[in-house]
């Protein structure tokens, strides 16, 4: 581990550095490189979806490239990334700041509409399908297209989301805070 906490800092110094002496980027530009909050949510948005891309694989015995980039299934990406997201800007400015409760709060709605609102109109959309499904040949609604059914998230695949973002944020913190004592 003393190595990679070396090796990390050894090339953080570096891009720092170059980029200070070259001025090819302005600071502001090359700080979006080390936004703890932005890199948190962005692995855990990463990892949740290769998550359900191997899930779906292992249990249908397909690969389906959708996984990487589609709404619903196990767990919740938009559950995990705000929850990063929201531990990230905690542990950065502190948890009893305004930024972390906007966060916090961000994440809250995200992940109760997931819950309800998504969750729901899914069930509908799955219902939907069903009676199109029913219409004689010449009902004028018989070929339409099929809504989408997996957009929402149960109690579980959302609490698998969060408990993903928590990790994955926990995780980053600590690396942040070996490369930056090692620097």
């Amino acid at each position: 581990m003393d190595d990679v906490t070396a090796i990390a800092a050894s090339i953080i110094q570096n891009t720092v550095s170059s980029s200070a002496t070259t001025n090819s980027l302005p600071s502001k530009y090359v700080s979006i490189f080390t936004n703890l909050a932005l890199i948190s949510a962005v692995i855990a948005f990463a990892i949740a979806q290769l998550i359900k891309f191997f899930l779906i694989r292992y249990q249908e015995r397909r690969w389906d490239v959708k996984q990487l980039i589609g709404a619903g299934g196990m767990p919740s990406s938009h559950s995990a990334t705000v929850t990063a997201l929201a531990v990230a800007v905690g542990y950065e400015d502190g948890f009893g700041g305004t930024s972390f409760a906007t966060a916090m709060i961000f994440a809250c709605v995200v992940m109760h509409d997931a819950l309800g609102v998504r969750l729901h109109a899914g069930r509908q959309a799955e219902v939907l399908n069903q009676i199109v499904f029913e219409l004689p040949a010449d009902h004028p609604l018989s070929d339409a297209r099929p809504l989408r059914e997996l957009i929402g998230h149960t109690p579980v695949q959302v609490l698998a989301g969060l408990i993903l973002g928590l990790v994955t944020a926990v995780i980053s913190c600590l690396v942040k805070a070996a490369v930056t004592q090692a620097w």
